[in-house]
């Protein structure tokens, strides 16, 4: 995994999101939760891409970045 794709994690497990803090954290702890990372992220992406936040440019970062996991 990339410098950039594990800070992006941990962002999103600081986020205080469960939808995306949890399955991150999960990850982030070893965890073999790859497809539940990827689809909290899309959702995320889907519901909250487009609002202007911090975490706007993320969602998509990672999901350019997830083959790397």
């Amino acid at each position: 995994m990339t410098e950039e794709l594990n800070g992006i994690l941990m962002r999103f497990a600081e986020s205080g999101w469960d939808l995306i803090s949890i399955p991150a954290q999960r990850y982030l702890s070893g965890e073999d939760c790859h497809d539940t990372l990827i689809k909290a992220v899309r959702t995320a992406d889907a519901e909250c891409g487009s609002c202007g936040c911090e975490y706007d440019a993320l969602y998509k970062r990672f999901l350019e970045l997830q083959d790397e996991l």
